[in-house]
């Protein structure tokens, strides 16, 4: 009795771990391709952290702030257009699919926010050391850097962001159309390349404001 008692719960414990193995199996993993939407709460704290230190009037956090941002976005820029760029077109596509699905979501709440901090809190900067009453020829320079600014908010907002969202839509598709991505991706890395140099050019800009007109 006692035998065929233990057989019984041997053969009940036995069923019982293999449904939980079953449905440990069954559980579908988290999926982390998906966008995470909670990254806004980020996105607004350091939009606040910007107005904040506008508002207070503090120069050297507001000079902080802004060497900061625009050192990780020119880095970003650069890392991507001259170092992922280039891998990526030699990996095979499972690969790059595989790193795109992961890194176009996070870079959705990134660059954007940079370009939107950099240039704002540079404005800032430049009207409070009055370098927005300068006398030309030394006016040149200021004309300079908002012409560049200008020209990679637009790239950022009206190029590189849409291009973002089409290439990881495409991406999550069960069968995407590689010729498309690849023409996207393309495009996305040579703006990234582009912008790199044009903010190399304003750290230029920079510091010669920085050094004296």
């Amino acid at each position: 009795m006692r035998a065929d008692a233990a057989c019984a719960t041997g053969r009940v414990a036995t069923n019982v771990s293999a449904m939980t193995a079953t449905t440990t199996i069954a559980r579908p993993a988290p999926d982390d391709t998906a966008i995470d939407w909670r990254n806004l709460y980020w996105v607004a704290l350091v939009l606040t952290v910007m107005v904040g230190t506008i508002v207070a009037g503090n120069d050297w956090l507001l000079n902080t702030l802004h060497v900061l941002s625009g050192l990780i976005w020119t880095g970003i820029d650069l890392f991507m257009g001259f170092v992922i760029g280039p891998i990526m077109r030699r990996t095979a596509f499972p690969v790059r699919r595989a790193i795109t699905t992961r890194l176009m979501p996070r870079m959705m709440f990134i660059m954007p926010t940079l370009s939107t901090v950099a240039p704002t809190t540079g404005w800032f900067l430049a009207a409070r050391y009055g370098f927005t009453e300068l006398a030309f020829p030394e006016m040149w320079w200021l004309i300079a850097a908002l012409t560049i600014t200008t020209i990679l908010s637009i790239q950022g907002v009206f190029v590189l962001l849409p291009t973002n969202i089409l290439v990881y839509l495409e991406m999550r598709k069960p069968e995407p159309d590689g010729q498309r991505i690849g023409r996207l991706m393309r495009r996305y890395v040579l703006v990234m390349a582009f912008q790199g140099l044009m903010q190399v050019a304003i750290i230029m800009i920079m510091s010669r404001f920085a050094t004296g007109l």
